[in-house]
């Protein structure tokens, strides 16, 4: 079957093509003109010698020329490998040597690291988008990717073909590059939006990097699958994406826990936010006093959280109503994905909060492999499951609960403790703005019990304050011996707790 993931722009361009793909500062980007210059970024790309399967390397933050490259990869038949802007040359060139690029497209911001790792890896034929700066020596402009005139054509590509080569964030490793599908992408930004009703005068919040499947798939698939508009952040400010979200009339908020606790300090006074519809979560597991102290300040607006990682091409499972939404839980496996909580020998585990288990997968939205992994691939894919390495458990009513990551569990003195119990503790704490919970070697128990904490500005609370907080409302083996209050929790590119930093 021939399916190219591009057509989504093509069909929401003919249905209107005068009709607002792209907000990004104060331009404003149709359709047609996306699929017009998207189809010059195709053709530009098969001129200079690329053929279909081929993959570009693409580092740039939420700009237009981001969504050009994509839509014209598609299109050419070649595939996708985003990356980081952040990102040193060492990392660059780790990336692009496993991934096999032939082309890398960066900003002026990270040429420097960009040329140097594409150097490393032996890619001579690296693009700048200019943001202030000159071309530097040694790369061609963009514009040299518009050349080319648009032939209207789209490849036909196979449906299981590989449209984007996502890397993990490799906690646990070296990242790997998970092949999503056209078919797989298609599906998942097709059916996780209708669960809130996607339409297409909807505009959707692009602060999430596009780099991850996340902002990719569930903001921008999903907004030109349903012919809606993205309002385009290149770097998350809370006080700036207030903003945008008055000025563009945002409807569809998507952003992960670190997003909503940000916006949560953001004064709404003399900016009207009353456009928001809906509001989505993922990436991470969001605490529960912050989905009730956001929801208090923007009255009307439920958060529903969803689950899904790089390997099922962002969603997996939803909350799809205030109504019938649980608060804590991921929600419901999506029309078409199924989901278990196994025990160690894969044998499914019943409903029960005691019944907690390893989170297994499987769907139109699993990943195809790990590219050029075989053994990974083996290992993550078991009797036709997907292992995500998270632990939860499923309610009578089918709805899943993550309790935390498998490599997260800390086992105190032969008892297992879930940090994200721990977490929901301290957020409770009205002084704690963040929290983050480890394990940390201990001769005598194994492992001891340790909090992170960022305070609100102003606040008195110490260490051992927090500890009493805790001691108070756990179990005595899960409230934490030690406390640390730093000035502010390590992130990763999409706002994600790191805590890999955090354990030292």
């Amino acid at each position: 079957m021939s399916f190219n993931l591009a057509i989504m722009l093509r069909e929401s361009a003919l249905a209107a093509p005068a009709a607002p793909l792209l907000f990004a500062g104060d331009r404003e980007i149709a359709y047609r003109d996306v699929d017009e210059q998207s189809g010059r970024v195709a053709a530009s790309l098969l001129a200079r010698g690329l053929e279909p399967g081929d993959k570009v390397a693409v580092q740039l933050p939420n700009l237009p020329e981001f969504v050009l490259l994509y839509f014209g990869i598609l299109k050419a038949g070649l595939a996708m490998v985003p990356l980081n802007p952040l990102f040193t040359a060492r990392e660059v060139a780790y990336h692009l040597e496993d991934s096999d690029a032939k082309v890398l497209v960066a900003s002026d911001f990270s040429a420097a690291a960009a040329l140097a790792g594409a150097s490393e890896a032996g890619v001579r034929d690296v693009l700048v988008v200019p943001l202030g700066a000159p071309t530097p020596e040694g790369a061609a402009p963009f514009s040299d990717l518009l050349a080319e005139p648009d032939t209207g054509e789209i490849h036909p590509t196979a449906s299981d073909d590989t449209a984007v080569l996502l890397y993990t964030s490799g906690t646990t490793g070296r990242p790997k590059g998970a092949e999503l599908t056209h078919f797989e992408l298609y599906m998942n930004c097709t059916i996780a939006p209708q669960l809130f009703g996607m339409r297409d005068d909807d505009v959707a919040l692009g602060a999430l990097p596009l780099f991850h499947v996340f902002g990719l798939s569930s903001v921008l698939n999903a907004a030109v699958r349903y012919g809606g508009s993205v309002a385009l952040v290149p770097r998350f400010e809370a006080e700036a994406v207030v903003d945008v979200i008055a000025r563009r009339r945002v409807t569809v908020l998507s952003g992960v826990p670190t997003m909503y606790v940000a916006l949560l300090g953001v004064e709404l006074a003399g900016r009207d936010v009353s456009s928001l519809r809906a509001a989505v979560s993922g990436g991470a597991s969001i605490p529960g006093e912050v989905i009730r102290a956001f929801e208090e300040k923007f009255p009307g607006l439920a958060i529903l959280e969803g689950y899904g990682l790089s390997e099922t091409a962002s969603t997996a499972t939803f909350n799809i109503s205030a109504e019938q939404r649980k608060v804590l839980s991921i929600g419901k496996p999506i029309w078409g994905v199924q989901m278990r909580a196994v025990d160690p020998d894969g044998a499914e585990l019943p409903p029960g909060e005691d019944n907690i288990g390893e989170i297994v997968v499987r769907g139109h939205n699993v990943m195809k492999g790990y590219y050029k992994r075989p053994e990974a691939t083996a290992e993550a894919l078991r009797r036709g499951w997907l292992h995500t390495g998270d632990l939860g458990y499923r309610d009578e009513d089918g709805y899943f609960f993550i309790v935390d990551r498998l490599k997260d569990l800390v086992i105190r003195g032969g008892y297992n403790v879930y940090p994200r119990e721990v977490e929901e503790v301290l957020y409770a704490h009205p002084d704690v703005v963040e929290a983050a919970v480890v394990g940390r070697p201990d001769e005598r128990l194994g492992e001891e019990v340790v909090a992170f904490v960022v305070l609100r500005p102003g606040s008195t609370a110490d260490a051992e304050a927090i500890i009493a907080f805790s001691r108070d409302r756990l179990a005595a083996y899960k409230y934490p011996r030690d406390v640390h209050i730093l000035d502010e929790l390590p992130k990763g590119g999409t706002g994600k707790i790191l805590k890999r930093e955090l354990r030292g």
